[in-house]
């Protein structure tokens, strides 16, 4: 697991909280090697994952019950994110045509950190540029906040200038394997090539 140091900011002491033990979880789990979750689980204790409701690129509420009976691999990045998230996306399109027959029982979701930004039609766009299977997910600041606290998912608004739109997103980068019955199977680290990455994920989808 990496963290990527590229906020829609999580309002309150609460989500300044999650944020903290978020980046504090990533970096235990570099430390660590990855070894507790690679090893297809979450640590003790900690459960990964819930319910959302989010918006998909034609302006749909999608849940996380639609995809019931799939496996999904969901990835939280940006789309104005300068390198890591498209090589992760890129990744995982190459990796889901190297899957051959499995790939149809896998949802690739991409789900942004930066909603004030990545509207239904950004995320559509940035998800269309690796290939059709991909879905771009985006939702209102408080739903973002959400769905990242289930997932232990660390982002921050990192300024850079005194304009609305002069900041990068600081957030961790890993992929989140779940099973069809939408619980957490494993993660899968987001520096792998196309070909590990597919390795991986044929070990893990039946």
């Amino acid at each position: 697991m990496s963290t990527e140091t590229d906020e829609t900011p999580q309002p309150g002491g609460a989500g300044r909280l999650y944020g903290i033990l978020g980046l504090v979880m990533a970096v235990l789990l570099i430390g660590a090697g990855g070894v507790i979750w690679l090893s297809g689980g979450s640590p003790p204790g900690v459960t990964v994952g819930g319910p959302f409701a989010l918006t998909n690129g034609d302006g749909k509420t999608v849940t996380d019950q639609d995809f019931r009976g799939k496996y999904m691999l969901i990835y939280f990045g940006y789309s104005f994110c300068p390198d890591v998230c498209p090589t992760t996306l890129s990744a995982v399109a190459d990796a889901m045509d190297k899957l051959g027959a499995k790939a149809d029982r896998l949802q690739p979701l991409f789900i942004t950190v930066d909603p004030k930004r990545d509207s239904p039609a950004v995320v559509k766009q940035f998800a269309a540029a690796f290939g059709p299977r991909v879905q771009g997910l985006t939702g209102s600041a408080a739903q973002i906040a959400t769905v990242a606290r289930e997932y232990r998912v660390y982002y921050a608004e990192h300024r850079t200038g005194p304009g609305p739109d002069d900041y990068t997103m600081d957030h961790s980068s890993v992929l989140y394997l779940m099973g069809p019955n939408g619980r957490f199977i494993a993660p899968i680290r987001a520096d792998m090539t196309a070909d590990q990455m597919a390795a991986a994920l044929a070990k893990l989808i039946s």
